[in-house]
């Protein structure tokens, strides 16, 4: 599997927990990384033709980015708004990327329990990324669960650190696709139907 990893932060040089991402998702064999900062400039323009053939050549697109007043950075959405486009990514003949897997790796500065009917934040990240997962939906994508690292503003150097192994594993993990882990439940429920009775 061929993974495309769009980077969106205003300075990753300057970033604690998304430049060490990126980093170690650079060293990883079949993982593509893109600064899209660095790439489209102080205008955020980008060359479309260049950015969709990347985007045809790899099989999981991947959002890469830390949380921002509840959403990303905006040269992420400059990038979808030019390379996302009518009659590419939707609309007649607009289904270049239907069948690729759709990812989000984001990091927060608040911790967990502010994600959550009830906390601070009133909402959980799946609320707040349903953009992101409609984005999926319209352009024939399939949504895989999001990796999400919390309470990063305060974060040590070794926390920071721990969420590596984390990130890459869910990241590289083949069968992140929920039909494929439904799949699996099934075919081992039918194996051994005992476990189904344990579980109802």
């Amino acid at each position: 599997m061929k993974t495309l990893v769009l980077t969106a932060h205003p300075d990753l040089g300057k970033s604690r927990i998304n430049r060490l991402w990126f980093d170690a998702l650079s060293d990883v064999e079949c993982v593509t990384t893109r600064d899209l900062t660095a790439i489209g400039g102080a205008t955020f323009t980008f060359d479309i033709e260049a950015e969709q053939a990347l985007l045809l050549a790899h099989d999981r697109i991947v959002f890469q980015f830390p949380f921002y007043w509840y959403s990303a950075p905006p040269v992420l959405k400059a990038w979808m708004d030019q390379v996302l486009s009518y009659g590419f990514a939707y609309g007649p003949g607009g289904h270049k990327l239907a069948g690729r897997e759709f990812l989000i790796l984001v990091s927060t500065g608040g911790p967990a329990d502010s994600y959550h009917a009830g906390g601070y934040n009133n909402y959980a990240m799946d609320e707040f990324l349903k953009p992101f997962q409609q984005t999926a939906n319209l352009t024939g994508m399939t949504y895989l669960r999001p990796f999400v690292a919390h309470g990063m503003a305060v974060a040590d150097a070794a926390k920071l650190e721990a969420t590596v192994p984390c990130m890459l594993a869910h990241l590289t993990d083949p069968a992140l696709d929920p039909k494929i882990k439904q799949a699996r439940i099934n075919k081992a429920l039918a194996e051994d139907p005992s476990k189904a009775a344990a579980v109802s």
